[in-house]
């Protein structure tokens, strides 16, 4: 090999293993919990706590809104440096053709990822084919243990059966409060995990049945160390969005989320 070949060998590998040592999750916003606000709010709030990755719902940024509305917003994103990594939890159907506006909304817009949490399972063939058309990914999400994915099992075998690109946004506080180890389920995933929702749960007796409820971050049953430790252990350089289901938290979220920024900061290294 020739001293420049030689040369431009060693550097791209320096390079490749600083990016691969600088791999690290990122922190972003679920805009689920400022689900009282208006876009522009949303804005200014992500903004003041400088946080760029920002995962809309369909309240701050629609899909089956005119393209000319979306663009923009994105504009407005763009000029404070916030950027919409996904958006979603996005519904889907039986037709493909509907479902086709989630996806030109996302490559308009330049998302990689949509969150979607299919109720009929026969979706997924058209889905799928989206997914191969378009090169943009699918992550399922989940809710509670009666929810279609609440058990990660139900989403284990839905990825051995479909494209890599489809993948699973884990929902730490569902899957959590569902009774399961994030950490394991992270790790059972097996590379398939495109998104974070930063969320924790506690359960409560009431009348003698489980309550779960949503609690400040890092004060939860989650499996918080455990995760951190299974991310740097995979290089894991996703997005973590912070989210709430509490109404309290959702009112006014800005103590929420300065404690969830400060805790994802403490463990993230």
């Amino acid at each position: 090999m020739k001293p420049f070949a030689r040369l431009a060998s060693a550097l791209a590998l320096t390079a490749l293993l600083a990016a691969a040592a600088d791999a690290e999750p990122k922190l972003g916003l679920q805009t689920w919990t400022c689900r009282n606000m208006t876009f522009e709010q949303v804005v200014d709030f992500a903004v003041k706590h400088k946080i760029k990755y920002l995962q809309m719902i369909g309240k701050h940024m629609d899909p089956n809104a005119p393209a000319a509305e979306n663009l923009a917003k994105k504009a407005v994103l763009d000029q404070h440096g916030l950027v919409c990594y996904t958006f979603g939890v996005a519904g889907t159907s039986m037709d493909k053709e509907k479902n086709r506006k989630l996806f030109e909304f996302a490559r308009l817009i330049g998302c990689k990822v949509i969150v979607v949490e299919p109720r009929n399972m026969a979706e997924w063939d058209n889905l799928e084919e989206l997914v191969k058309e378009y090169d943009i990914k699918l992550a399922i999400h989940n809710h509670g243990i009666t929810s279609v994915y609440g058990n990660p099992e139900t989403v284990k075998a839905l990825l051995a059966k479909r494209d890599k690109r489809i993948g699973a946004c884990i929902d730490i506080g569902h899957v959590s409060g569902a009774g399961f180890d994030v950490a394991k389920v992270f790790n059972d995933y097996n590379g398939r995990v495109y998104d974070l929702h930063l969320k924790d749960k506690k359960v409560e007796k009431a009348d003698g049945k489980d309550v779960v409820l949503d609690v400040e971050i890092g004060t939860g049953i989650a499996n918080y160390k455990g995760l951190f430790a299974e991310l740097k252990k995979a290089k894991w350089d996703g997005v973590m969005a912070i989210e709430t289901d509490n109404q309290g938290f959702a009112k006014e979220p800005t103590e929420f989320v300065e404690k969830a920024a400060k805790f994802f900061k403490a463990n993230v290294k």
